[in-house]
């Protein structure tokens, strides 16, 4: 019986199409998905625990990263591979009850998480703009679902590589403060485990945050989606002799986007840990509340490019929320999807964007308490990841699936260890509500 080739094997492809300079050719999806990471309600979590707990949860953010690294890198690799999302293999390989479970927690975590990422938006500004909040929520909704219907695919993408560089926002702030570096690489190199449910509770928090589904949703069917949009892409069980190729760019994307991701992160913390923390402000639970404790402690700058950074990762966030569920349902149900399709013709997939952004805008305008909106949320998605990540790691190790790509060797480990520590988070979580 003939052997199926093995990716290493394999000679690179041809480079094909256009040339393009070789930063933006090499850096697409990964990039993306690491910087929307850094939505507002991350922010607010990295900023309360760096309050809370000054450097001693730096070590958090170098923990997770392998493990976003080796999630993202796999649910990418099932993209370029099937040229199907997650949702899409799911549906073609896996029970309904499964993928329809799966798909409405999916939604359900990206409406509360969107919704409140729009209120810290509409927040942020308020502090710069003399403007009601109610506006502000609704134009940053318009502007939205303007970007993901009325965009060309290729220009859309390059709008979101652009609005990931207000992250370097985060950078400025660290540039123009005092940190006690001292102090940071012992919360990095000694990670201290307290027994005390807030600060376990806060690790989960990080965890929750920095590891969520809809970035597994959005990165897969962003390869299938760059698939869709070129003429001549072909997956790879169908041009195998691409695999090398193809899989060292999404090994190299995903390191750099996640990589940037957590060093904002990282940023974000040591900004609260040097300014918040040394000051005595302890209780920060939103990003715009962050914010504006920084300016009389760091000064007006630090607190300005605080803010352009929650508002320029919402406008990259709240795209990529809307998208992954509309992906994810839209696959689900078999429909036309697709960003680089014209509006009419993948209506379904379209309106889906734009009912959830439009929802996330009436949750925002509405009496729900923004924190209880992005605890849920986090709770929803720390649910949701566990069994996606199990399914996820199950389909990419199956070779009837993925072919001679199917998983194995220290991804395969890597994987199963972040979705074991996933589990332990999620358990943790549970613990503690009860």
């Amino acid at each position: 019986m003939a052997r199926d080739p093995d990716p290493d094997d394999l000679p690179p492809s041809p480079v094909t199409g256009p040339t393009k300079p070789r930063l933006l050719r090499f850096l697409g999806p990964g990039l993306i998905t690491g910087a929307s990471d850094d939505d507002p309600s991350g922010i607010a979590t990295y900023a309360q625990a760096g309050a809370l707990f000054g450097y001693a949860l730096s070590w958090t953010l170098v923990l997770t990263w392998p493990l976003m690294v080796a999630a993202q890198m796999i649910s990418a690799r099932i993209g370029r591979t099937t040229g199907h999302g997650i949702a899409g293999v799911l549906r073609q390989h896996y029970p309904a009850w499964l993928l329809q479970s799966v798909v409405l927690l999916l939604l359900a975590a990206n409406i509360l998480n969107l919704g409140a990422d729009l209120g810290a938006m509409a927040d942020a500004t308020g502090h710069l703009l003399d403007a009601p909040r109610a506006v502000l929520v609704i134009l940053f909704g318009a502007i939205c679902i303007y970007l993901q219907m009325f965009l060309q695919y290729s220009r859309y993408v390059s709008v979101l590589k652009w609005l990931s560089l207000t992250l370097l926002s985060y950078f400025a702030c660290a540039a123009v403060i005092q940190i006690d570096w001292a102090a940071l690489a012992r919360g990095i190199l000694r990670p201290e485990l307290r027994l005390d449910g807030a600060y376990l509770t806060t690790v989960v928090a990080v965890l929750g945050t920095t590891i969520s589904p809809y970035l597994f949703f959005w990165q897969s069917a962003e390869e299938a989606e760059d698939l869709r949009a070129d003429p001549r892409g072909v997956d790879l069980l169908d041009g195998p002799e691409q695999g090398p190729a193809e899989l060292a760019r999404i090994e190299g994307d995903t390191m750099i986007g996640m990589g940037f991701s957590n060093l904002v992160a990282l940023a974000i913390l040591v900004t609260a840990a040097a300014t918040l923390h040394a000051s005595g402000i302890t209780d920060v639970q939103t990003s715009a509340q962050a914010a504006l404790a920084l300016e009389p402690i760091a000064g007006r700058f630090a607190a300005l490019v605080f803010t352009m950074g929650i508002v320029g990762t919402g406008l990259l966030a709240v795209p990529v929320l809307a998208g992954s569920a509309a992906y994810a349902i839209g696959e689900a149900r078999d429909w036309p999807i697709g960003l680089s399709r014209r509006p009419q013709e993948a209506k379904a997939f379209y309106a889906t964007i734009a009912i959830a952004t439009i929802v996330g805008v009436l949750l925002s305008l509405s009496p729900v308490n923004p924190i209880s909106a992005l605890y849920w949320s986090a709770v929803i998605n720390g649910v949701a990841a566990v069994p996606l990540m199990i399914a996820m790691m199950l389909m990419a190790s199956r070779r009837d699936i993925m072919g001679p790509f199917a998983l194995r060797g220290t991804l395969k480990i890597v994987g199963w260890l972040a979705t074991g520590v996933m589990a332990a988070a999620v358990a943790a979580m549970l613990i503690f509500t009860i």
